[in-house]
């Protein structure tokens, strides 16, 4: 979806692996949330839905089909997002270094015809454009940087593709491939690969995920040496430098979406835990096997804090009274994160786990999402929520989408402010 996209509910298994105990540090806000309650008037809050391409997650519901197919699906999940009364669709346009749109830069996605590089006949990404203003939702497009592929055999890609042509670019890692983020060409590189949709579309925004620096397979190792040798003197250790690259890529994203688009807005939705309170007091009171500032190298409150991004979206995929990582006790932490800044906050929420018979009682029970959005309401920063993803807000099995919307979505949103 991330959101984490396919591995979000492997990377929530990884939140139970305890690291240590914390002394709880909630922030507790007072107040209407910027949203309403039942049967209010939407008041500019966010009202989100993924779209997760990557391995036809969501859309399209298989690889090959024809044009007119394609285009049907995508316009009956955006038809979805309009009948939950939401407002805004995160689409994934590059989900492994490859395009949904024709890009100058990247090869067109295996996940529309089964075959990187093949012209699909149509732009979904312009379409999706158009088709989501004509309904009144706005359309954000959804960016993996570094991402290049799910198997780690270079010749498996289009021989057109950038990691082919610049193998020096491209780390195996955990049976997958990855551009090096330590390398300035290619932050560069993914830079204007990404930008190069803004420019051709009326994006309302600019989405990335979670997936920064890989997340840690056990026994291998990220070799990103030559690039740390070269690059690295300056920083005191690996962590802080990968650290320092990664903040390049995101406020060099964020000055050139202002330079071409400035109606757009940047957003990220990381992983829900920057840090633990046992490794840092500024943490959360929670005990995840996975943390975005050690594992992703990703320092996300300093994004937040700095206003180097107009909204952040935590993937807050736990239930309430998880203990290892409770959503009661992220959203206050997140909520106080954001208090006194530019940047926005929405919750995203993980719509796939209700009614999964592999999670936890609580997500058996179709309110518990419902009780997200009430808890939200006691914190004012809390300015929506974005749920994973369009497959369970079009099926609902158990009805927690329709749950949330009778109980919080009263009437239809306008765009979130």
């Amino acid at each position: 979806m991330s959101r984490r996209g396919f591995a979000a509910a492997a990377l929530a298994a990884l939140a139970t692996m305890t690291q240590g105990s914390a002394a709880p540090r909630p922030a507790q806000g007072t107040g209407a949330a910027g949203g309403p309650g039942r049967g209010g008037a939407a008041t500019g809050e966010m009202r989100g839905m993924w779209v997760a391409t990557v391995t036809n997650r969501d859309w399209p519901s298989r690889p090959g089909l024809s044009a007119g197919r394609q285009r049907a699906e995508l316009l009956a999940d955006l038809d979805a997002a309009v009948r939950a009364r939401l407002n805004t669709v995160m689409l994934q346009v590059r989900p492994t270094a490859d395009a949904l749109w024709p890009s100058p830069h990247e090869p067109w996605s295996q996940y529309l015809t089964g075959t990187q590089g093949a012209d699909p006949g149509w732009d979904p990404l312009g379409t999706a454009v158009a088709e989501a203003h004509a309904r009144g939702l706005q359309l954000h497009a959804w960016f993996n940087p570094y991402r290049v592929a799910l198997h780690a055999d270079p010749s498996r890609l289009a021989a057109s593709h950038p990691a082919r042509r610049n193998p020096r670019w491209v780390i195996p890692y955990g049976g997958k491939l990855y551009f090096d983020p330590g390398l300035p060409e290619v932050r560069a590189f993914v830079r204007e690969a990404m930008l190069d949709a803004v420019r051709r579309y009326p994006v309302d925004g600019v989405h990335f995920d979670d997936y920064f620096y890989p997340y840690p397979v056990a026994g291998q190792t990220f070799d990103d040496d030559a690039a740390y040798d070269r690059y690295g003197a300056a920083f005191p250790d690996r962590a802080a430098w990968r650290r320092d690259n990664v903040d390049r890529l995101v406020r060099e994203t964020a000055e050139g979406i202002r330079a071409i688009r400035p109606g757009a807005r940047f957003g990220i939705s990381p992983f829900g835990v920057w840090r633990n309170a046992d490794v840092d007091v500024r943490g959360s009171a929670t005990r995840a096997g996975v943390q975005s500032y050690d594992d992703l190298h990703a320092d996300t409150r300093k994004w937040a804090q700095e206003n180097w991004i107009d909204y952040i979206c935590p993937q807050l995929y736990w239930h309430i009274g998880f203990a290892a990582a409770d959503y009661a006790t992220l959203l206050p932490w997140w909520a106080d994160v954001v208090r006194g800044s530019g940047t926005r906050l929405y919750a995203g929420e993980a719509l796939y786990k209700a009614g999964d018979p592999a999670q936890p009682a609580a997500w058996q029970d179709p309110a518990e999402l419902s009780r997200h959005l009430t808890l939200a309401k006691r914190y004012p920063e809390v300015r929506g929520h974005v749920f994973f993803a369009a497959r369970e807000v079009t099926a609902d099995p158990v009805g927690a989408m329709a749950r949330v919307v009778a109980d919080h979505y009263g009437r239809p949103a306008g765009p979130p402010s």
